[in-house]
This record gives C-alpha cells, sequence and structure tokens, in this order.
C-alpha cells in the first residue's frame, strides 16, 4: 500500500512512478507534471523505472494556468 496525494492506492508489487501515474489517469508525457516520492524529486527520466518502496508517499502536482 502507497499513498498517493494523501489517498491510499494499491498498485502492483514493484510497481512504478509511471503506474502510480496511470492509477490517476495521467500519461507519461503529460506536460507540466512533477513527481515526488517521500519528499524527493524524482526526474521525469526516471519515472518508468522507478520503484515505489511500500509505505510510499507519492505526491503528484500539476501546473495550472490561471491566477
Amino acid at each position: 500500500m502507497i499513498l498517493i496525494n494523501g489517498a491510499r492506492a494499491q498498485l502492483r508489487e514493484g510497481g512504478t512512478v509511471a503506474d502510480a501515474l496511470a492509477h490517476l489517469g495521467l500519461a507519461l508525457d503529460a506536460p507540466g507534471v512533477a513527481v515526488a516520492v517521500d519528499a524527493e524529486v524524482v526526474p521525469r527520466s526516471q519515472w518508468g523505472t522507478f520503484a515505489l518502496p511500500a509505505g510510499a508517499r507519492v505526491e503528484v502536482l500539476t501546473a495550472m494556468q490561471g491566477g
């Protein structure tokens, strides 16, 4: 079990940041997206291979336009 943006999520064992994004319905090439795992930013180039440990806290941020 991991937390994605504060909500519990069940991903397959060995799940990656890419799996967490898919869980949220976000594509790997979605613009304006940043990801942190346990308060450390994960570079986009590692999203497909960065394995999420059990209990990980994943924060997915998306840029929004407006004021």
